[in-house]
């Protein structure tokens, strides 16, 4: 098979990474992203995993894939994906409010991107939140970087996280 490619890009940033799909390790979920693609939203700075972006989607996967290559210490560059539903998200103390398509019994997919070293997946209201690596950052994940920290710092209001076919 040949290798798979994605571009991930902050739209308003105007900065973006390129990705190597872990077909490999983590076929199902690839097969799952790639199908799906392009995707976008908008984007969150994690509050417990540290050092994450991501965005939320509706599922688009005719099945959600099996914990394949799990991790909770996500290293920079990895590409992650969950699956919650809106009990499991829909506290509060998240913050999504209406707008992120998070509700009650309704599962929602998380894509993330991590940007820089000491995360873990550790959540106080759930315990270990195992996450699948499909993906790894090949090129751009400096810039990238960077723009997260900007996102924390100043914050994620009209940003976009986008994933696209490279």
């Amino acid at each position: 098979m040949t290798d798979r490619y994605l571009d991930i890009a902050l739209t308003r940033r105007g900065v973006h990474c390129t990705a190597k799909l872990l077909t490999d390790r983590a076929p199902l979920t690839c097969a799952a992203v790639w199908d799906a693609l392009p995707l976008g939203g908008d984007v969150y700075h994690a509050k417990y995993a540290r050092n994450e972006i991501y965005a939320l989607f509706p599922p688009f996967a005719a099945e959600e894939p099996p914990l394949e290559n799990p991790t909770v210490t996500p290293i920079p560059g990895d590409l992650c994906y969950f699956t919650f539903n809106g009990t499991q998200l829909g506290s509060q103390a998240y913050g999504y409010g209406s707008g992120a398509g998070v509700a009650a019994g309704a599962t929602t997919v998380d894509l993330a991107l991590f940007y820089e070293r000491n995360n873990l997946l550790l959540n106080g209201d759930v315990g270990w939140v195992p996450g699948i690596v499909w993906g790894q950052v090949v090129d751009g994940l400096d810039a990238m970087a960077d723009a997260a920290n900007d996102l924390w710092r100043a914050g994620a209001l009209g940003e976009t996280l986008t994933f696209r076919r490279a």
